[in-house]
C-alpha cells in the first residue's frame, strides 16, 4: 500500500526581531527615567501628562522617545504598560481577557500620550494579527470564525485597509467550490464511532474527486488519528494533503480545477 505524505505547518507568530526592538526601546526608556527622574511627584491618575523639555533616548531603528524632565513616575508607569501590552500581544491576548489584554494597555498609554508611537503601532499590530487569524480561518473553511476576527479588527481600527482585503479573500474562499467540513469538537476529541464514520465519508469524497485534504486539529496525535482513519477508509488510494495544528477540528477538500463546475 502506498503511503501518503503530508506537511505540518507551525503556528504563525509575531516577528521576533520587531518585538525585541520594541522591548529594547522600553528598556532604554526606563534607564532614561532613572537617570533624569526628579523628586517631584507625578500628577494624579487620569490627569494628562504635560510634556516638557528634557533629555532624549534614541534607539536605532525605532521612533524617537522624549523623556520629560518631570513626571518620572508616570513615565515609568507608561513604560510598564507598554511592556505589558507587548507581552499580551505576543501571547495573543488581543482584546481578551477583559482585565489582561494588549488593546486596553495601549489605549491607556494613548490616554496619557495620544501620539505615543509604540502604543499606536501596538494597535496596528493587533489589527494585523486579527486579519492573519481571519485568513487562517478562511483557508480552513471556518468562515464564521473568520468573520468574528474581522469584526474584532474593525473594532480596533475600522479604517485599516487590510480588513477589506481579508474580507474579499474570505469571499473568494467561500466561492472556491472546495468542500469544507466543520466537525463536532466533542465527538472528535473522544474519537467516537460517529467521528470515524464521518472521516470515512470525507475520505470517500476525497477519492471520488481526487481532492487534496487539509486537516486541522488541536494537537498532533489527534490530527494523525484523523488521517489514519481516512487512509484506512480508502485503502489502496493515495490520500494527499497537509496537516495543521489549530484550536478547532476541520477538514477542507481542495478540488482540482477540472472538477469545479
Amino acid at each position: 500500500m502506498e503511503k501518503a505524505y503530508f506537511v505540518r505547518f507551525p503556528k504563525k507568530s509575531l516577528n521576533a526581531l520587531a518585538m525585541l526592538q520594541k522591548l529594547l526601546t522600553i528598556l532604554f526608556l526606563l534607564i532614561g527615567i532613572s537617570a533624569c527622574q526628579t523628586n517631584q511627584l507625578g500628577a494624579p491618575a487620569g490627569e494628562a501628562i504635560t510634556e516638557a523639555a528634557g533629555p532624549q533616548v534614541r534607539v536605532i531603528g525605532e521612533a524617537q522617545v522624549l523623556i520629560p524632565g518631570k513626571n518620572g513616575d508616570q513615565q515609568r508607569f507608561l513604560a510598564d504598560l507598554l511592556y505589558e501590552g507587548l507581552q499580551a500581544l505576543d501571547a495573543d491576548k488581543l482584546l481578551t481577557p477583559v482585565d489582561d489584554n494588549a488593546h486596553s494597555r495601549f489605549r491607556r498609554v494613548l490616554a496619557y500620550q495620544p501620539t505615543n508611537k509604540l502604543a499606536l503601532q501596538g494597535l496596528q499590530d493587533i489589527v494585523a494579527r486579527y486579519v492573519a487569524l481571519s485568513q487562517e480561518a478562511s483557508r480552513r473553511g471556518l468562515f464564521e470564525d473568520a468573520q468574528i476576527m474581522l469584526d474584532r479588527a474593525r473594532f480596533v481600527d475600522e479604517k485599516h485597509p487590510d480588513i477589506n482585503k481579508a474580507l474579499l479573500e474570505m469571499q473568494a474562499e467561500m466561492d472556491s467550490g472546495d468542500l469544507f467540513f466543520e466537525l463536532d469538537e466533542l465527538e472528535f476529541a473522544r474519537q467516537t464511532d460517529s467521528a470515524v464514520q464521518k472521516l470515512g465519508t470525507i475520505a470517500e469524497q476525497a477519492r471520488q474527486h481526487e481532492a487534496i485534504f487539509l486537516i486541522t486539529a488541536p494537537n498532533d496525535d489527534q490530527a494523525r488519528w484523523m488521517f489514519s482513519v481516512m487512509r484506512e477508509a480508502v485503502e489502496g488510494f493515495r490520500l494527499r494533503g497537509n496537516i495543521e495544528l489549530a484550536s478547532r477540528h476541520s477538514i477542507r477538500l481542495r478540488l482540482p480545477s477540472e472538477a469545479l463546475p
